[in-house]
């Protein structure tokens, strides 16, 4: 994997949390692991510079969703916003690997894949390069004693912060009400976002929301504004 040292320095404690595999790929999946991953997965040292650079046609602006599942609902984001440059983070070899697969059948150019911890992207990013960022349905580690391994915390938002630039927005989806709660009191410590109405758009549900309808359990969907403010 082409990872920036200096980057990785800074972090030399991650651990990411949750499973990586599910089953061996097929042969299939495995050849578009071995041959199609590296032609799109984001090299540090360039995303560094300007993610827009990751893309043959420099897009108007870059996207990022971070902990993409299976690839729908980015896949579906790339094709209906082809102008638009887009980075998936997914350290679970299936998912990356169901996304492949999405990417070959639709012949997606806009779009490119960390498949590892999102903290070590968003570390490598300029700031101010992204216009929007997708967490939907993070793992809520329900557990109390495992609140510390959810994606929103502290550091995180001021990292997601860092990187959208003014005007852009966070989206977040959970199922999960406890965590729900917990991300807004959260970013209601970050003077540099503001509350936003949801845009509405036709967006597929992913599979994650429809195990949780199915269930009874009703997702929670908020977004946020970058504002412009001198804080970070």
């Amino acid at each position: 994997m082409n990872q920036d040292p200096a980057v990785l320095a800074e972090h030399p404690a991650l651990r990411v949390h949750g499973r990586k595999h599910s089953h061996r790929l097929s042969i299939a999946g495995r050849h578009l692991w071995d041959h199609l991953l590296p032609q799109l997965r984001v090299p540090l040292e360039a995303v560094a510079q300007d993610p827009s650079l990751l893309f043959p046609s420099r897009p108007r602006e870059v996207w990022l969703e971070i902990g993409f599942g299976d690839g729908g609902h980015l896949a579906w984001r790339a094709e209906a916003n082809p102008r638009t440059g887009f980075i998936g983070c997914e350290p679970y070899v299936n998912g990356v690997a169901l996304l492949l697969q999405t990417i070959a059948a639709k012949r997606l150019g806009n779009l490119r894949i960390h498949p590892g911890d999102a903290r070590i992207l968003l570390a490598a990013l300029p700031d101010a390069s992204l216009g929007r960022i997708y967490i939907l349905f993070p793992d809520p580690w329900p557990r109390k004693r495992h609140h510390k391994r959810r994606f929103m915390s502290p550091d995180n938002i001021a990292a997601l912060a860092r990187v959208l630039r003014p005007g852009g927005r966070l989206c977040f989806a959970t199922d999960s009400a406890d965590y729900c709660q917990w991300t807004l009191s959260l970013m209601q410590n970050f003077a540099e976002f503001a509350p936003a109405a949801c845009e509405t758009d036709c967006a597929p549900a992913t599979r994650y929301e429809a195990k949780a309808r199915a269930a009874g359990r009703a997702p929670e969907y908020h977004q946020f504004i970058r504002k412009q403010t001198n804080s970070i």
